[in-house]
């Protein structure tokens, strides 16, 4: 599978193999090297009739960083192509003789430009050769059993419902998940096992998932009885092993999937970060098979999802997408950082790449391959066109839209889903809709960077302190990452008409808080144990820490003490200074102090190993410390104040 950038594939008439690719003499103008973001759109976009489709011209765009590739597109079923930085005009192959509204998009590192559109309509004898087909791909990741619908959401039933319409669009339509679809999860599914949203899946017609971190936050058992009931295939290229994760012979993860839609093959593989084993509880990823005791290891790099792509061509793909639970983190100095930006630029022969895990939005063309991700929780999804040659066995090229709750507003949701999700809502508001306390106002999780991950957050310290005065210990620790929703959750939806809700964008309270909130929070079923730390350990796992700092879980909410870091210092000196609340200074010795924190991190958990685990004594579940300090105001008429007071200080 070979994706054409700059180069000239013969795809039908002469003219088509002459023209997909035009340099005019248009130059590019200078822009401040200090300057970056995404392109400006570019301009004077015309199109003219032309043999085999048509022909596109434009002017320039300009980009710093520089512009990379230009994108061309006539929409869902259409057969875009993707031009060098130089282009200005290109062939748009025509599948159909429908008029099509062409768009034309500039690319760099940082993303896409705004489009510009024009509208052609196609000639009856200028129909490209009938090798080139459209393919479509509706892609999500890091769904968390966001089965409802909320201000932000669309909901399982309104994917179901989005998905199908789009699937009207293109005869070759796959539906695909880059993970973390289960766990960490709101009450309605994580209450159940996460049985609903393997059913919402199943009702939203997936087609195929890799496997997230997440996925592996219960046992491989849990994982494996998933997969049973998953009516959509598991893929994942680069397990050890995939022996626990046969659930039967017809439902179990595999290294790889072709799937014939629309006379078109499509190859599918997929990767789980590496991170894994970091971020979930220990045992986590054993299993036993045929009576033999085994772990999965994750593989790091793409040595072995790299074979899987191989494989997939061999036997028979026109082309292979990779689905990768890695994620984009930032901008930076001209160039797009994360580890899906690695894994675009190292695998070869794949002609779409999708990540996830960061749980935010990002899309470029990365050597030529369009990757892109979305933002959790059901709140978007990609619609990707791409144009295959199935003869030639290339690919042209590919667009993206991202699509949103407003973009789907007037559909009406999937019937089967909305009754089966109810079902499931009807059961939990009866335990979860009691009231536990009042908060003043929203209390904000998310962002770009997530404010839990990349600095003090209300809810992290609120929690931190909570934790600290309940064990009457001198500090507490607990993970960012940890924290899945705000305060009133926005993923729980009281069936309580009398309840007080944020409604739209309101942020000022005082609101009511239920257990279903509490639950949605603090998902995870973490206990707080009790231990020792020096001064040493504590300077130690505060480096870990911040070491991925802005986007990682591991990110450090506190209580009991001050610290200050600079992100841009080496391995090993980020933590700039460490102070008791008072500013007593805590030094980096073998004085002991008393630390409550989660058993989750005690046992190494998010790469925490500054913990002795024989030495802790396990205190109770994380969400019931929450839920009691709430109760307490609620008891003593108080309205429940979150706020930040410096604890945390971002020098850089």
């Amino acid at each position: 599978m070979k994706l054409i950038g700059q180069r000239r594939p013969r795809v039908g008439p002469a003219a088509l193999a002459a023209l997909l690719i035009g340099a005019l003499a248009f130059g590019t103008p200078a822009v401040s090297a200090e300057t970056y973001a995404v392109p400006t759109a570019p301009v004077a976009v015309t199109v003219v009739q032309a043999d085999g489709g048509l022909m596109v011209y434009w002017r320039g765009a300009q980009g710093s960083p520089p512009i990379t590739n230009y994108v061309i597109s006539g929409g869902p079923g259409s057969c875009p192509v993707i031009v060098g930085p130089n282009a200005r005009r290109a062939l748009l192959p025509a599948l159909s003789k429908e008029a099509m509204t062409v768009t034309v998009e500039a690319v760099n590192s940082y993303g896409f430009s705004p489009s510009k559109a024009s509208t052609g309509t196609i000639a009856a004898n200028s129909l490209a050769s009938s090798d080139l087909k459209n393919v479509q791909l509706l892609q999500f990741s890091d769904f968390h059993g966001a089965l409802e619908a909320s201000s932000t959401a669309i909901g399982a039933a309104g994917l179901a419902a989005a998905f199908e319409a789009d699937r009207k669009l293109s005869k070759a339509t796959l539906t695909l998940s880059s993970g973390d679809n289960i766990g960490a999860a709101p009450p309605i599914s994580s209450q159940f096992g996460e049985l609903p949203t393997i059913r919402a899946l199943n009702g939203m017609r997936l087609d195929v998932s890799t496997f997230g971190n997440h996925e592996h936050d219960r046992a491989t058992q849990h994982l494996r009885e998933m997969i049973r009931y998953s009516d959509f295939k598991w893929i994942v290229s680069n397990y050890s092993s995939l022996k626990g994760l046969k659930a039967s012979n017809d439902k179990r993860a595999q290294s790889y999937t072709i799937i014939d839609r629309g006379g078109v093959k499509v190859g599918v593989i997929g990767i789980n970060t590496s991170q894994t084993v970091d971020q979930v509880f220990p045992g986590n990823l054993d299993f036993t098979y045929a009576g033999v005791s085994s772990e999965i290891v994750i593989q790091t790099g793409v040595v072995k999802a790299q074979r899987a792509v191989d494989a997939a061509t061999a036997a028979g793909a026109d082309l292979v997408v990779a689905l990768i639970h890695e994620g984009w983190n930032q901008n930076l100095g001209g160039e797009a950082l994360g580890p899906l930006i690695g894994f675009a630029e190292d695998l070869k022969g794949v002609a779409a790449v999708y990540g996830g895990h960061s749980h935010q939005q990002f899309s470029s063309v990365v050597n030529g391959v369009t990757t892109a991700m979305v933002k959790n929780s059901g709140v978007q999804y990609t619609r990707t066109q791409l144009c295959v040659d199935t003869k030639a066995n290339k690919v042209l090229g590919s667009s993206v839209e991202f699509i949103g709750k407003s973009d789907v507003a007037s559909l009406t949701p999937n019937a089967a889903v909305t009754t089966m999700v109810g079902g499931y809502k009807s059961r939990l508001n009866a335990k979860m809709d009691v009231q536990i306390g009042t908060v003043a106002d929203l209390s904000p999780r998310g962002g770009r960077p997530a404010v839990e991950r990349s600095g003090e957050a209300a809810l992290g310290s609120y929690t931190a302190d909570l934790v600290r005065a309940k064990y009457e210990v001198d500090l507490a620790l607990l993970n960012g990452g940890g924290i899945r929703d705000t305060l009133p959750a926005g993923n729980y939806k009281p069936a309580d008409a009398t309840l007080r809700r944020p409604a739209g964008t309101q942020t000022v309270g005082p609101f009511d808080v239920t257990l279903g909130d509490a639950y949605t929070v603090f998902p995870f079923g973490n206990s707080i144990s009790t231990a020792q730390i020096s001064g040493a350990g504590l300077w130690a796992a505060l480096e870990n820490g911040v070491s991925n700092y802005p986007t990682d879980g591991r990110f450090p909410q506190v209580s009991g003490f001050k610290f200050s870091f600079d992100s841009t210092k080496a391995v090993g000196s980020r933590i700039v200074s460490v102070t008791k609340t008072d500013g007593t200074l805590i030094p980096k010795d073998t004085a002991s102090y008393s630390i409550a924190t989660l058993d989750f991190l005690v046992y190494g958990g998010d790469g925490y190993s500054q913990f002795n685990p024989a030495n802790q004594q396990v205190r109770d579940l994380l969400v019931d410390v929450f839920t009691e300090g709430l109760k307490a105001d609620l008891a003593a008429g108080k309205v429940t104040t979150l706020k930040t007071d410096g604890r945390i200080t971002v020098i850089k």
